[in-house]
């Protein structure tokens, strides 16, 4: 279903922490790219977490749907944004289980979200491109295989990995506006901390 074989239990088990053990400011990728968003923006968070990028997206003035599988996430999500005074629109679903309507959003944000194997992967990216209007934005940021030999946040499964290649691939019915693999040091809560080999996508739902 996941990638795991229990996901709900895998994921309540990483957030049942007291503290927010990926922090609660926004991914640097992320912050990065504020310049491409705008106030009103139709923005869906995936596998959101406990929250921290969708609400910061709320701060930007964008209209944030964010869904995840883990009950417990949500609700230190829920709690960040009543914290931080913005509105989201929280849901409890799987990325499977998640309606990709047409044209529902502007944008879609995919954080560290390698928790799928390559068959759920290609249904993942499918669903970005159906639920995105035309010009909409997808705003990725993921490890790469070297990520491997860091150890210093996400999954131990190669498969799992991306490379520029793999996204070059995956994404080729949209512009690349970015794409790079670099290293750089994470300081994202306690357990993306550390030199990590990434790979930023920002790319650009073409117009039919």
């Amino acid at each position: 279903m996941s990638g795991f074989d229990d996901a709900r239990a895998f994921w309540d088990q990483r957030f049942a922490a007291p503290e927010y053990i990926f922090g609660t400011e926004s991914n640097a990728f992320l912050a990065a790219q504020a310049q491409r968003l705008s106030p009103g923006m139709r923005v869906l968070d995936v596998a959101c977490g406990e929250g921290r990028n969708a609400v910061w997206l709320a701060r930007q003035g964008c209209r944030v749907t964010a869904f995840d599988i883990s009950p417990l996430a949500l609700e230190k999500a829920r709690r960040l944004a009543a914290q931080g005074s913005v509105e989201v629109e929280f849901h409890e679903q799987s990325v499977d289980g998640w309606q990709w309507h047409g044209g529902a959003f502007d944008a879609v944000v995919c954080i560290f979200i390698q928790f799928a194997e390559p068959a759920q992967r290609e249904r993942l990216f499918q669903g970005f491109h159906d639920t995105l209007v035309p010009g909409g934005l997808v705003l990725l940021q993921g490890y790469t295989p070297k990520q491997l030999e860091y150890r210093t946040g996400g999954p131990g499964q190669r498969s799992h990995l991306y490379t520029a290649h793999l996204l070059r691939e995956g994404f080729a019915r949209f512009e690349l506006l970015e794409l790079r693999e670099h290293e750089q040091h994470l300081a994202e809560g306690s357990k993306h901390v550390g030199l990590s080999a990434l790979v930023d996508l920002v790319a650009r739902k073409r117009a039919p």
